[in-house]
């Protein structure tokens, strides 16, 4: 089966790079169609385990790469649907940093400060809010007795979840069930849905061409909805306007495929990724000294209980992220709960022989499953990825019926990248393991390579085109008209979760895209409230939408 259609913007994705400016172009009266190579599941959908076929491998996407592999979103709403719903905002070093170029990597206009209002605008529109201690998991706290204990601060980190409707599942990696974690699905995607624009589940973008009229056609397969690598058919749809948000993994090879069509791609495309510099951690608690030394037990003497009581991240360690500290030398340590499979895989025995992510004595550890303690290290890294030959469909040589992937990108890390990997390892050691309160040890490399769960970087924006492929404005320099503004676009590592910013630069993109638009003919206005119909945001950006993509 083929197709053909027509319309003013295809959008290429659904996460958060996708969904703000699909409402935002729609709500302004344009014509908006987005593609999105996932299912589109519904909130009954989301199941409670972590079986093959189930919404867990529906909804990912796994890519095992050359030192380097990627988790991400694979279904309407994107990554926000399967991430865990973290929202603190970049530090105001992170838009100062050099990074591998020896120079400012972000656009000299852009600065923390320069990015607050477009933070306040996405913080009202899910919206974001901040957690006291009374709504922090039992391992948020006891990571928080952890950190005091050795004389660091801890934080109840900034979250978009509903905790009125939050039932501490601890499913949310899986899509949320009962609405609490504010996805996409609950607040951007229904509203464009409202002012008009068509969602297309199950469309993977291959290539984009220019055609005749100088308008873009943009070409797709049909995606099984149970077999990812079987194709049930094609087609293609012309639009004015092309924005790209198929996530750092797969946005540049989109870009690659497309090369023989379009042109030369600039230098930096499928190039200086970042994953974000991250590291897990997996500490053995000692209960019986927790009791001892920090008075907290829960009844059953479990951290977790079998896996599943409170929430993904809610409690952060933030004392490196000082701006004061040299470059890889700054990160922060976050709780957080992996869910079964690769987090068992992964884990190494602290102390064992080596290597110790198998054998006899891991397999001891699984017996201690319910009381592992999992911190998240966000480090700064020196974007060494770059992404080979793309595959000849998809973003991967898809190996599995769903979520596993072969793919193209290559990822060697520097002696900077490696500093600060064992700096925040070293730190973790230290805090968890005070008074035998716990024993740590990193995750292997040896089986994956690297890892990470946010990809950012390989389609960045910047000032030199040499070392960035946007313009600040984020469209795709030498090919007017091509826009990306997903986690691709992101310059670097930023030493904490990246969806807050991923979200904010998405939100500053817009005027810059209205105004392509409008010099294509197409009527369309930039101004529409949050999606709830809140209009603070709209207010406070309101003066800088004229000056936003310069």
């Amino acid at each position: 089966m083929t197709a053909y259609d027509k319309t003013d913007v295809v959008i290429v994705g659904s996460g958060f790079g996708g969904s703000i400016p699909a409402y935002h172009l729609a709500a302004g009266g344009a014509k908006v169609t987005v593609l999105e190579r996932g299912p589109w599941l519904e909130t009954k959908e989301f199941e409670h385990d972590y079986l093959l076929g189930s919404s867990y491998t529906r909804a990912f996407d796994f890519v095992v790469g050359d030192g380097m592999s990627v988790l991400g979103g694979n279904c309407v709403g994107g990554g926000s649907v399967v991430y865990f719903a973290a929202m603190p905002r970049a530090p105001k070093f992170v838009f100062e940093r050099h990074g591998s170029i020896g120079r400012r990597m972000w656009p000299s206009a852009l600065t923390r400060d320069s990015l607050e209002p477009w933070y306040d605008r996405v913080s009202e529109s899910l919206p974001v809010s901040t957690q006291d201690w009374n709504d922090v998991s039992y391992a948020g706290g006891l990571w928080a007795a952890f950190c005091n204990h050795s004389g660091r601060t801890a934080n109840p980190a900034p979250v978009a979840v509903d905790n009125d409707r939050c039932v501490n599942c601890n499913f949310m990696m899986a899509g949320c069930r009962f609405d609490a974690k504010r996805s996409l699905l609950t607040n951007y995607l229904p509203a464009a849905l409202a002012h008009g624009a068509k969602i297309r589940p199950l469309h993977e973008v291959q290539r984009i061409e220019r055609i005749d009229d100088g308008d873009y056609r943009v070409h797709f397969t049909i995606v099984d909805d149970e077999d990812y690598r079987l194709q049930s058919g094609s087609g293609t749809i012309d639009a004015k306007v092309v924005i790209i948000a198929a996530g750092a993994g797969a946005t540049p090879v989109i870009l690659q495929r497309s090369e023989a069509a379009l042109g030369t791609m600039p230098h930096a495309v499928g190039r200086y990724f970042s994953g974000n510099g991250e590291r897990l951690n997996t500490a053995i608690i000692n209960e019986e000294r927790v009791r001892e030394v920090l008075g907290l037990s829960r009844e059953d003497g479990k951290v977790y209980e079998a896996n599943h009581i409170g929430k993904g991240p809610t409690v952060a360690n933030w004392d490196k992220l000082d701006g004061s500290l040299p470059e890889y030398e700054r990160y922060s340590l976050e709780q957080l709960y992996f869910p079964p499979g690769l987090g068992t895989i992964l884990a190494q025995v602290p102390d064992g022989d080596e290597p110790r992510w198998f054998g006899v004595q891991k397999k001891e550890i699984l017996k201690k499953w319910a009381s592992w303690l999992t911190i998240f290290l966000m480090t700064e890294d020196d974007n060494e990825g770059v992404f080979g030959a793309p595959p000849p469909t998809g973003n991967a040589y898809r190996i599995s019926q769903q979520m596993l992937g072969r793919g193209p990108l290559k990822y060697d890390p520097t002696p900077n990248t490696r500093h600060g990997w064992a700096l925040a390892d070293a730190e973790c050691k230290e805090i968890l393991e005070k008074d035998g309160l716990a024993k740590v040890a990193p995750w292997t490399n040896d089986v994956v390579g690297a890892y990470t769960v946010h990809p950012l970087a390989s389609c960045r924006i910047g000032d030199d085109p040499a070392t960035s492929a946007l313009h600040p404005n984020h469209e795709l320099r030498d090919h007017p008209g091509i826009f990306v503004t997903d986690s691709a676009s992101v310059p670097g590592a930023l030493t904490v979760n990246p969806a807050m910013t991923i979200a904010a630069l998405a939100e500053r993109s817009v005027p810059g895209i209205v105004r392509a638009l409008q010099a294509r003919g197409v009527d369309v206005t930039y101004g529409a409230p949050a999606p709830d119909g809140s209009i603070t945001g709209r207010r406070a950006v309101g003066k800088l939408s004229l000056v936003a993509g310069s």
